[in-house]
């Protein structure tokens, strides 16, 4: 007789969990609901504990949620979430009665005692909430969630890695009304004619629908990149040895003293959670201009311009990145943030380095290499001898260690100029990963031609090697967060806002 085992109550999962031989836990992520993370045949299973309906219950719900749709023409649209929610809960009990029996009336219906609360949460997790996935979208360690039909619903979790989940829509009938109605929420309606469609969620999570079973043959499908709005700060990824203190304290110096920085690698590999992370670096009195087709850059310092673009509309009304871009350069930034350059908004960034704006980007490429190739190649067709306007590239890729899956920054290079009689562009690798121990080696110590002939200079430093006496200093520095566990995005920027404020008296580590 098999014994039933309790799962161990874990109030916030951490990476303690990660490689436990018996994983068997719950955990909270807002009232009603917990999750229960399992292993089941030695597959870890991601399921959700929440007031679920039966199949019946659910045709029941879908009636209901119609006579609330005749009650709500009688309210104003609601201009915020709090609005709505107090619209549902007032209507909610207009239509509602207690008794012995579901049966739905003319224009109330009538419910048990002990299913009214349990319908209403249904009825909000479909109306106000994502449905079938709110579970995942409530859990904070959750950084994508794919759904292929209706019963296969994967997640990819912070802690965890790759996991299939036991969520379900029940039948591709009932994902198919859902992708609708969340379409449709979002502005971005799918249909059989536009069968795939791209767009944001309110909290700026990316979302992907495919529609239609002729495109999709196991049926609509989605994938949700989940946005968090407090990014992971830098202190957080040295942690996770994703980069080294001494690579923060390098991309510390390269932002203090306005050089362009570009973070290339390949989907998922991490880049812009690491241009999040590298913000709080740039000086805090900094004019900074962000331009994005998804809006996920956040900056801390007050002088911080949010642009996105328009694509949707007649062909007039549009407004792309480069437009952006140029919009950006009028108004005389400290640092110019592209979220993702693709195409013609390439050789807006690279007018604008030239100019003497500093820019941050994110780039698909998986390689110093291909980076240059990418770019001078269509549709950017940089000149070759522009790449010099770029000062440092950052490599970011997903990799497997052990059997685990991690994000690592696996190399960081700078970009030292072009030189005809070479035929091409000269880069210095200072940084490499080094996957047999996991370990970020420094191999430009000495030897950074950014360092001392570009930060040095202009520091006014008289002897260049003490450059690293400061790159150093700076790694102290964000070692001693790691240790007295300054972790929060926006503490670091404080202490780092200090630092440039009041000089290193101000961090405890000196005073």
């Amino acid at each position: 007789m098999r014994t039933q085992r309790t799962p161990a109550f874990v109030p916030v999962p951490d990476n303690s969990l990660r490689d436990q031989a018996s994983l068997d836990i719950v955990y909270p992520v807002g009232d009603p609901i917990f999750i229960h993370v399992h292993l089941e045949n030695g597959e870890r299973i991601y399921n959700a504990i929440e007031p679920n309906l039966t199949n019946e219950e659910h045709g029941f719900m879908e009636q209901v949620l119609n006579l609330i749709l005749n009650y709500a023409s009688d309210y104003p649209p609601p201009d915020s979430e709090e609005i709505l929610i107090k619209n549902l809960d007032e209507i909610y009990s207009k239509i509602i009665t207690v008794g012995s029996a579901n049966r739905i009336k003319t224009i109330t219906a009538t419910v048990r005692q002990d299913f009214r609360e349990k319908l209403l949460y249904n009825i909000k997790k479909e109306v106000i909430g994502l449905g079938a996935i709110e579970p995942v979208i409530r859990d904070s360690n959750i950084e994508d969630i794919s759904c292929i039909g209706a019963n296969d619903i994967f997640i990819v979790h912070k802690i965890f890695g790759s996991i299939r989940t036991k969520l379900s829509f029940g039948d591709n009938d009932r994902l198919s009304l859902y992708s609708k109605r969340l379409s449709e929420r979002v502005g971005r309606p799918v249909s059989d004619k536009v069968p795939i469609v791209d767009a944001t969620l309110p909290d700026g999570s990316r979302l992907s629908i495919i529609y239609s079973t002729d495109v999709s043959a196991r049926g609509p499908s989605f994938t949700i990149r989940k946005f968090s709005d407090v990014p992971i700060s830098i202190v957080q990824l040295v942690r996770y040895n994703t980069l080294s203190a001494e690579e923060a304290a390098y991309l510390w110096l390269a932002l203090e003293y306005g050089q362009s920085i570009f973070v290339c690698g390949e989907t998922a590999s991490g880049k812009t959670t690491v241009v999040n992370a590298m913000i709080p670096f740039i000086r805090p009195e900094s004019k900074i201009f962000s331009a994005e087709d998804t809006p996920e850059i956040r900056a801390p310092q007050d002088a911080w311009q949010q642009l996105v673009t328009r694509e949707r509309g007649a062909e007039e009304s549009r407004v792309t990145l480069y437009d952006l871009l140029k919009t950006a350069l009028r108004s005389r930034p400290n640092y110019i943030i592209v979220g993702e350059i693709r195409g013609a908004e390439g050789s807006m960034a690279f007018q604008a380095m030239q100019t003497g704006h500093p820019v941050i980007s994110t780039f698909h490429a998986a390689s110093v290499r291909k980076m240059i190739q990418r770019f001078t190649g269509t549709p950017i067709n940089i000149p070759v001898t522009f790449m010099d306007n770029l000062n440092i590239a950052l490599i970011q890729q997903a990799v497997y260690v052990n059997g685990r899956f991690l994000r690592r920054t696996t190399s960081i290079n700078e970009i030292e100029g072009y030189f005809e009689e070479l035929g091409g562009v000269s880069t210095k690798q200072v940084f490499q990963w080094d996957p047999s121990t996991d370990q970020h080696v420094f191999r430009g110590l000495n030897n950074s031609y950014i360092l001392e002939k570009r930060i040095a200079a202009t520091a006014g430093m008289t002897d260049p090697k003490s450059i690293y006496d400061e790159l150093f200093k700076r790694a102290r520095i964000i070692e001693w967060m790691v240790k007295t566990n300054v972790m929060s995005y926006y503490k670091v920027f404080e202490l780092v806002k200090s630092f440039y404020v009041k000089g290193e008296a101000s961090i405890p580590l000196y005073g």
